[in-house]
């Protein structure tokens, strides 16, 4: 039988010891909030067990910043508020008055907000050992050869107890078996335990664990691994998960196909997408939703942010991507720079040391190197030189240009937007274009050349001899 589940994720820390972070629900990982990846999880735990129930988030500290990440962001809009700090247990007391129904669901979940390698099987592993008996409470335990910082799970006849660290015996602490701080409580259980809490130590806090008494059904949960329960409360912490989640992104990546030469060394967001038969080089870095289609390289050093890349595209060393879309087979790089609304056709050529921003290129369109294509559209095969620059800015205002298809721009040219050059044109290296030119024309705007026989003597310097 399928219970129905009340879920609570408990999101009212500060993380006073994530410096520079807002609150530590939102701790930056993985182009994601931390507090995004529990929820994802419980999420696809009611979808894969077909649970009917409700996920809640207690918030605290930035309740603002908190509920109005996870509203626009992920569409949790449900919400209890723990005035005060006082603890695990008056955080879930708050959850019971923030709403009737909280208390008619056969089953509550409660985990924290910081844990974000765990899985939905790992919560499908309590949720169906707790559903195996007629238990009060099941609680998700792992051991470990470093214990400090954690609850001692502590087993006798009568049952099992939490023992928080602080208040551990010398005998206790060298217990191995530890809690997680996931629980899975029969709602009317927790009700009446909740209810009979008292306020423990000096800030009166109501410890969650309280509720594991003796004499009772509780169901330990030991789990082999214990890093799916890792919690993050520092920079190191985050890190250290951050390095976990890619190497797992690295390794679903690996099974569908795509070719790590040094994974180690590479970042890759948690939306990232890589298509099969693509080969990823050392220290690329992938960041936001970006796709990368089939068979495409990615070379040393490149960085590609919110970008969409299609099949059979080579990205050279060292070029950078923010908010662009590259068509088939292109080549782009070595060391270019494309920027937020760059669109490019098929089979494009972008070189080295090539800027583009708003611009778009169409199907076989070439700039090679070393220009400036800025608030822009070229037009089918057109071909540019070395040195081309769209002067697109006035001082005040930014001034589009086009050019057509199957037109050659030579080397060291300038366009004067705003400005049109037609198809099939033809300009001269050198030229400055400030007017537009028709379908088929030719221009060249550079001084005629004068050239004097003899006269280079007077301007060569030679070193004096010592």
């Amino acid at each position: 039988m399928t219970l129905s589940m009340g879920a609570v994720l408990l999101a009212g820390g500060r993380g006073s010891r994530l410096l520079g972070v807002k609150a530590k629900p939102l701790a930056p990982l993985l182009g994601k909030k931390l507090i995004d990846y529990p929820l994802t999880q419980i999420s696809e735990l009611f979808k894969r067990k077909n649970i009917e129930g409700k996920v809640t988030v207690v918030t605290g500290y930035c309740k603002e910043g908190v509920e109005g990440h996870l509203e626009e962001n992920i569409g949790v809009d449900n919400f209890a508020f723990q005035e005060r700090p006082l603890g695990t247990g008056d955080a879930l007391k708050s959850y019971f008055k923030s709403s009737a129904i909280s208390k008619k669901f056969d089953v509550t979940l409660v985990l924290c907000a910081d844990v974000p390698l765990l899985d939905w099987s790992h919560l499908d592993k309590l949720y169906s050992e707790f559903s195996s008996g007629n238990y009060d409470c099941a609680v998700a335990t792992f051991c470990t050869e470093r214990p400090e910082g954690y609850g001692r799970i502590i087993r006798n006849e009568r049952g099992i107890t939490i023992v928080e660290e602080s208040e551990a015996s010398s005998q206790q602490k060298e217990i191995k078996e530890v809690n997680s701080g996931v629980y899975l409580f029969k709602t009317s259980y927790v009700l009446e335990a909740l209810s009979s809490l008292e306020p423990r130590g000096e800030k009166g806090e109501y410890y969650l664990t309280d509720v594991f008494r003796p004499g009772h059904k509780i169901q330990p949960v030991l789990f082999k691994n214990g890093d799916p329960f890792l919690g993050v409360n520092d920079l190191e912490q985050l890190e250290e998960v951050e390095k976990k989640l890619i190497k797992r992104k690295v390794s679903e990546l690996r099974k569908s196909g795509v070719r790590f030469l040094s994974s180690g060394s590479v970042y890759i967001d948690y939306d990232v997408n890589v298509g099969e038969g693509s080969v990823i080089h050392p220290s690329v870095m992938l960041f936001g939703n970006t796709k990368i289609g089939k068979e495409c390289v990615i070379e040393a050093g490149s960085i590609i942010k919110g970008s969409t890349i299609e099949e059979g595209t080579i990205l050279k060393p060292y070029s950078h991507l923010d908010q662009v879309y590259i068509g088939s087979n292109a080549v782009i790089g070595p060391f270019a720079n494309l920027r937020p609304g760059t669109e490019t056709g098929k089979s494009v050529k972008i070189g080295n040391f090539v800027e583009t921003k708003k611009a778009s290129l169409g199907e076989g369109v070439k700039v090679s190197h070393l220009s400036y294509v800025g608030d822009a559209e070229v037009g089918e095969r057109t071909n540019i030189g070395c040195g081309f620059i769209t002067c697109n800015y006035d001082g005040a205002n930014k001034h589009f240009s086009k050019i057509g298809r199957d037109t050659f721009v030579g080397s060291d040219t300038q366009l004067i937007a705003p400005v049109e050059i037609g198809d099939e044109c033809f300009v001269a290296s050198g030229s400055t274009i400030g007017q537009s030119m028709p379908d088929g024309s030719f221009a060249i705007s550079r001084s005629r050349q004068v050239t004097k026989e003899g006269m280079a003597k007077k301007f060569i310097r030679k070193h004096k001899e010592n």
